[in-house]
């Protein structure tokens, strides 16, 4: 079986980079980036279809609860930004959900592995280093 290209970038390590200093979202973007981490392992020993479904469906899974914890923490907190915050989050629950009918149909591809990296792995740290950082600092002024 041919190698697969797996992008620029294969895994991403947690730095403090990454933390927003809020715990539960810290904590969530973690577990986050531990299962894209499995995730990208998974498609690189090219494991069966089964436990490559497995582990994309826990993350899709993990993905979709973390954005509802997100948006009722934005909500909770009146965070102004709310409306595109929830715009990302559903736009990217659509690519996920159009890469898990690709997966299913063409099973792990050069290219569905070159998307999955490159799209979803560069997605979720943007989107923390962006979004995430100014949703924890508002939240972090309103306790003050």
């Amino acid at each position: 079986m041919p190698s697969l290209y797996f992008g620029k970038r294969t895994v991403y390590k947690w730095d403090s980079s990454l933390e927003t200093g809020h715990q539960k979202i810290d904590e969530q973007h973690r577990k986050l980036l531990t299962a894209y981490n499995t995730l990208v392992e998974a498609l690189r020993q090219q494991k069966g279809k089964r436990e490559v479904f497995r582990t994309v469906d826990f993350l899709s899974g993990y993905v979709f609860m973390h954005f509802e914890m997100e948006e009722a923490l934005q909500l909770k907190s009146g965070y102004p930004g709310y409306d595109s915050h929830k715009l990302c989050h559903d736009e990217f629950k659509a690519t996920v959900n159009r890469l898990i009918g690709r997966f299913q149909s063409e099973g792990p591809t050069e290219e569905f592995v070159a998307t999955v990296t490159n799209v979803v792995g560069d997605w979720l740290v943007n989107h923390v280093k962006s979004e995430d950082f100014r949703l924890a600092a508002y939240i972090k002024s309103r306790a003050q």
